[in-house]
């Protein structure tokens, strides 16, 4: 019996993403100020355009990436957005052909993934694991946290931020970012929200966001209020930055905020979803629990600079 018979449906398909993936899949190198670092990127464009994770470019104009095949071309970053820790490379010489992207949003737990990348610098390398759960939260350098982030079992070490989650297909389901513990890898998923956020990259070089300038907590609604409004969850403010839109419209600490724009909020990610680009100069309705009452207060966002 020949090794292909021998190997069963899951290393198949292991096999068949390593073959397709690879290629298309770089070791980087950086230089900064702070010293030598590397990370991982993929190819997502016929005409060069390069996906990896800010963080891994943070503090440089540009890298090296090397390929499986020994093509080894250096690349500029032309756009880097620290709160979903993605950024894009245009290459500057001919590179291998892109990788497919999916959707993440069609990821079910306990569904067969597969991380490449270069961990500790080792180019080429192939994980397999399942999606351990979906919808996780992951706090940023910046203090914003990225929303609705892939948690694997597929083995993640340092390098392999800004390499490919893929599914059993070969395409692009999310981009490594973060190892949480052992056994716990993250990757930031790629889906309608990444997609138009690499758009905006490789065009603009940069994502507009809306910005409040106030800090809050979750807290538990008195029965009363709760029932009222029709949730159990609610925002209190615990500070506001001086001469931002919230403070301009008058929010304090202490307040209780339960509506943004007539959408409910019960966690800092509902504001933070609100705050697109569309949001910039636009008045907004925020409805707060303050003394006993429901108070409503108009508030112009910001666009939030030096994210």
């Amino acid at each position: 019996m020949s090794d292909e018979e021998l190997l069963d449906a899951y290393s198949r398909t292991v096999v068949g993403v390593a073959e397709s993936v690879l290629p298309s899949v770089a070791s980087v190198r950086v230089r900064t100020r702070r010293g030598d670092g590397t990370g991982s990127a993929s190819v997502i464009t016929a005409d060069g355009i390069l996906l990896t994770s800010a963080h891994v470019v943070e503090g440089a104009g540009s890298a090296t990436a090397s390929f499986a095949d020994g093509t080894e071309v250096d690349a500029d970053v032309i756009g880097r957005d620290p709160l979903s820790d993605l950024a894009v490379l245009r290459a500057r010489a001919d590179v291998p052909p892109p990788i497919e992207l999916g959707d993440a949003e069609h990821l079910r737990v306990g569904q067969l993934v597969v991380a490449l990348g270069s961990p500790l610098g080792l180019a080429g390398s192939v994980t397999a694991g399942i999606v351990s759960a979906l919808g996780r939260s992951l706090p940023t350098q910046s203090g914003r946290v990225i929303d609705e982030v892939i948690q694997t079992d597929a083995a993640l070490n340092p390098g392999n931020s800004g390499g490919v989650l893929s599914d059993s297909r070969g395409r692009m389901i999310g981009v490594n970012t973060a190892v949480a513990g052992i056994g716990l890898g993250l990757a930031v998923p790629i889906n309608a929200t990444t997609r138009g956020i690499i758009t905006a990259l490789m065009t603009d070089g940069r994502i507009r966001r809306a910005w409040l300038g106030l800090a809050a907590v979750q807290v538990t609604l008195a029965p009363a209020l709760s029932a009222r409004i029709g949730a159990k969850k609610g925002l209190q403010v615990a500070s506001v930055s001086e001469g931002s839109p919230a403070a301009k419209a008058g929010l304090h600490g202490g307040d209780v905020v339960v509506e943004i724009g007539g959408v409910p909020v019960v966690t800092t990610t509902a504001i933070q979803k609100l705050m697109v680009a569309d949001a910039i100069d636009r008045p907004i309705e925020i409805t707060v629990w303050r003394n006993g009452a429901l108070v409503d207060v108009i508030a112009l966002p910001e666009e939030l600079r030096g994210a």
